[in-house]
């Protein structure tokens, strides 16, 4: 299996949902399903068959995070350097709308856009591997082709 990177804090928020999951989240949904059970006839028992559902959502969700934490190699950034890369922060700014922005490349599982959080798979990110400060990028996006330029690169 390929290994999944991820930076520290993502895996911590990954582990904590896992715990969650499990101490807190697992148990109250065995309780509500006894409870349900103790209604009687479970083919017409909503709540039962509700919290079922819920079960499965969040049997699904455990698998699904271990195997994403068991595949996980976690990345230091502060020890990198260089050209951009996995955990870089990159500033960049439009070349047509001279608009900055900053994000930091991350892996799929932990990507947020709107927290500036940007999934190296992303057609930016791929096109920012390898540049350096000053070098001008073309992407091709949804919305067209844009120009960027690296205005900066930080490993935090």
């Amino acid at each position: 299996m390929e290994k999944i990177p991820m930076t520290r804090a993502g895996f911590v928020a990954l582990d904590e949902e896992l715990k969650e999951l499990k101490t807190v989240e697992r148990p109250a949904i065995i309780r509500a399903i006894a409870e349900a059970r103790e209604h009687g006839d479970l083919s017409e028992n909503a709540e039962y068959h509700s919290a079922r559902e819920k079960q499965s959502f969040i049997e699904g969700r455990i698998k699904e995070l271990e195997g994403l934490l068991s595949l996980a190699e976690v990345i230091d950034p502060s020890r990198l350097s260089g050209p951009i890369k996995f955990g870089a922060t990159v500033t960049i700014v439009d070349e047509d709308s001279d608009e900055e922005k900053t994000y930091q490349i991350v892996g799929e599982t932990e990507a947020d856009i709107e927290a500036g959080k940007l999934n190296i798979r992303s057609p930016i990110a791929r096109a920012l591997i390898g540049k350096d400060e000053g070098d001008s990028v073309e992407v091709k996006t949804p919305g067209g082709q844009r120009s960027y330029e690296v205005l900066s690169i930080r490993y935090v």
